[in-house]
């Protein structure tokens, strides 16, 4: 199923028509804004970035280290030494090249490959569920534009039952009792209206919040791909993709080599070693006639080996080992955790996606009957077995019903793409956006994790995600944020 959704184009709306906006967008053009510049996973690639750091840094531990000293001495105070002043410049090489570590080395490379593998599943992980509240803020917005019309329909049926009512009262057709619950029935729908316009902006304030963009003309959403039928496949497609499930396996096998990396720490270490001095008395190493005594500057060069053998501690080599089997013991007892969630996450998400499969059935033939009994209790006033109330009422059950549907319509299609998230299907190489190149993490491993220059710092660290803010407004964010655009290559 990977790779199918969102090529689709279209399907059916949530409820009849829409409300008109100047921007047309998809859902393919939102999910598309929202993994360019959806704050959360920006900062989650940026995670994975500093862990890949973190293999550049264990692996220098292995490798040839330099170090230079330079220094100029002056003595103020020299004692039965006539002729001295103790004046001399200094400078000398050290190079340390490590031979044997105890594994410390090899170990701690390894857990931190494996902690950007468990990165990279977090950052897959941390898509699907951006990917999943991005999908509900724009099915919201769908949901709310649905029922502010449909109040705003209702409120004019109301108007015109409640002119004609009082047309009818003026001529005694109908008495005051008929008016006054006509206008109660439109107040309340008036009241009903206001909430809903009121939970439309806050919708669509979510909207952008998520996506990064105000929301203009939605089109209906394609369909979902093909699911499950029955949550026991759920489940076991959840545990065999689910990114959360993969990055806790990859944190425990990490700390499977941190505790042999810790283990290391009570073998021996051996270096090769190399040191070069250079010495020179300018000029100060001469009697007060002139006469040397000695040489004005010497040179030296030794090779060697370098051992350490740790004999005793005071305890604190089996206090980290004890520490890090501890905190394995506590990543294992978590994935264990973590996939029990899995499994339930997958089973109730398959749940509640077919229990609003069944209630959009339910709703439509709901309104479907509320809309054949407003028809007939309107015939049937008319000829005066019913009354005004009974209208009234009816024309209430029928909102109701319409907006049952439209929720219910809303909650599937969230419940479905909830239950693709789970599964670990609804990731940006899952929903074919129209975003260009995808974000590879392995780019920025396989450019640093090997690199051998100290004076390479990469890019400037720069934000990727766009503001919501008005363009005159300021807030502490301002000053950090630069004014020049990112380009492609710092992203």
């Amino acid at each position: 199923m990977r790779g199918r959704f969102l090529v689709a184009a279209g399907a059916a709306a949530l409820a009849t028509g829409g409300i008109a906006h100047a921007e047309t967008q998809t859902m393919r053009d939102a999910l598309a804004l929202t993994y360019r510049a959806n704050p959360t996973i920006m900062a989650q690639r940026a995670q994975v970035r500093s862990l890949d750091e973190d293999v550049a840094i264990a692996r220098a531990s292995g490798r040839p280290q330099v170090d230079i000293t330079a220094g100029v001495n002056q003595d103020v105070f020299t004692r039965n030494l006539p002729g001295r002043n103790g004046r001399d410049f200094s400078v000398g090489a050290d190079l340390s090249v490590p031979l044997f570590a105890g594994g410390r080395i090899r170990n701690a490379v390894r857990a931190a490959d494996t902690r950007v593998e468990a990165g990279r599943a977090d950052l897959r992980a941390t898509e699907g569920d951006i990917f999943t509240e991005a999908v509900a803020a724009y099915m919201d917005v769908i949901r709310d534009r649905s029922i502010v019309q449909l109040n705003e329909n209702q409120v004019r049926v109301l108007d015109t039952n409640l002119q004609a009512t009082r047309d009818r009262f003026e001529v005694g057709d109908l008495t005051r009792t008929d008016v006054a619950q006509s206008e109660a029935r439109l107040a309340l729908a008036q009241s009903n209206l206001a909430t809903a316009r009121g939970q439309l902006e806050s919708s669509e304030e979510n909207f952008q919040r998520v996506i990064g963009d105000a929301p203009g003309d939605l089109q209906p959403p394609p369909p979902l791909p093909p699911l499950p039928g029955a949550p026991a496949d759920a489940a076991s497609v959840a545990l065999s993709n689910n990114a959360d499930l993969a990055s806790i396996a990859a944190q425990a096998r990490a700390a499977g080599f941190d505790v042999a990396t810790v283990r290391g720490e009570r073998l021996p270490t051996i270096s090769a070693v190399s040191s070069t001095r250079y010495l020179s008395a300018l000029g100060s190493n001469e009697t007060g006639a002139g006469e040397p005594l000695g040489p004005n500057s010497t040179t030296s060069t030794g090779i060697g080996l370098s051992l350490n053998v740790p004999l005793y501690q005071g305890g604190a080599a089996g206090a980290r080992v004890r520490r890090a089997q501890a905190f394995r013991t506590q990543l294992l007892e978590q994935s264990i955790g973590v996939e029990r969630l899995v499994v339930a996450n997958a089973r109730a998400a398959f749940a509640a996606w077919q229990a609003a499969q069944e209630a959009i059935e339910s709703n439509e033939l709901a309104v479907a009957a509320n809309d054949l009994a407003l028809e007939g209790t309107r015939a049937e006033q008319t000829v005066g077995t019913r009354n005004v109330l009974d209208v009234l009422n009816a024309e209430q059950e029928l909102l109701n019903a319409q907006v049952a549907l439209v929720t219910a319509r809303r909650d599937a299609y969230v419940a479905g793409f909830q239950l693709l998230n789970t599964m670990g299907q609804a990731e940006a190489e899952d929903l074919n956006l129209d975003a260009g190149p995808l974000y590879d993490p392995v780019d920025h491993y396989d450019r640093y994790s090997r690199s051998w220059n100290d004076w390479d710092d990469g890019p400037p660290a720069r934000p990727v995600s766009t503001r919501t803010v008005p363009a005159d407004a300021v807030s502490p964010i301002t000053e950090l944020v630069p004014n020049t655009p990112v380009t492609e290559a710092e992203q």
